[in-house]
């Protein structure tokens, strides 16, 4: 029986501003990263993702990002490697005692926006935030890009790692993220997003932006919670794999 587990990056409202849908996609979902604070959400939002996600009997992450609340987490910023262990430990021990005073408890970090970007990218970096995750809780799943440095940073620190796709993002052919600043880099189309889920778990392969098929490997499925497709995405991937016998499971 082949598994999946289909994450969303939730809880990223903070103030009086909404951001995504979270209550009606919470439900199709098995795994939720929450915001911690700094790139978006709050203390009072953390508490309501959590209290709905173990409603919902879906497994709970912290959702660390730069300290960019303007840019949502998205601009990449000038950090050392110790600096960004510190971000994400601070941040990580914020939703895990969000979580436990909930009474349910964290079981995985998935890094948001630009700092996820880099952390794939550069071995070092990702080295030190598996590091300062490690030294918090070694049981904690480190959900990572697909192929990128995480994975092979996390394998070598001793950190659970799981592998990450994305039904709404555009691949280079090296199996990075194509940038959102570039033309195509996000999949709005619902059919095109399915078909793309189906194939990376089914066959473990993508179309890269440039046509080319490149393999990947598939543990968990994203959707982002404040895309405006978020909850027809996650309705119509969970019919989909389904229907192609794939069975969801939290990380």
């Amino acid at each position: 029986m082949k598994t999946i587990d289909l994450n969303c990056d939730l809880g990223e409202s903070f103030g009086a501003y909404t951001i995504g849908d979270d209550a009606h996609v919470i439900p199709f979902i098995t795994s939720a990263n929450v915001a911690c604070g700094w790139h978006g959400g709050d203390p009072l939002v953390m508490t309501e993702t959590f209290s709905r996600c173990k409603a919902a009997g879906v497994s709970v992450g912290a959702h660390p990002g730069f300290p960019d609340l303007l840019g949502f987490g998205r601009r990449n910023l000038a950090v050392s490697p110790e600096e960004a262990k510190a971000y994400v430990q601070y941040q990580v021990s914020a939703a895990r005692g969000m979580a436990e005073a909930q009474g349910i408890k964290l079981r995985h970090v998935k890094l948001h926006g630009a700092l996820y970007n880099m952390a794939g990218a550069d071995y070092k970096l990702a080295v030190a935030i598996c590091q300062g995750i490690a030294a918090m809780d070694q049981s904690l799943v480190f959900l990572a890009l697909s192929g990128s440095e995480m994975v092979r940073a996390a394998r070598d620190v001793g950190l659970p790692v799981a592998q990450e796709i994305f039904a709404d993002r555009a691949y280079e052919p090296d199996g990075r993220l194509v940038a959102r600043s570039k033309p195509g880099a996000m999949i709005h189309n619902e059919d095109e997003a399915v078909r793309r889920v189906v194939g990376m778990v089914c066959d473990g392969t993508v179309e890269a932006i440039t046509g080319e098929k490149i393999s990947i490997q598939a543990d968990s499925i994203c959707v982002h919670g404040d895309g405006p497709k978020a909850l027809a995405f996650v309705e119509r991937i969970r019919i989909a794999l389904a229907e192609a016998s794939i069975h969801f499971k939290a990380l």
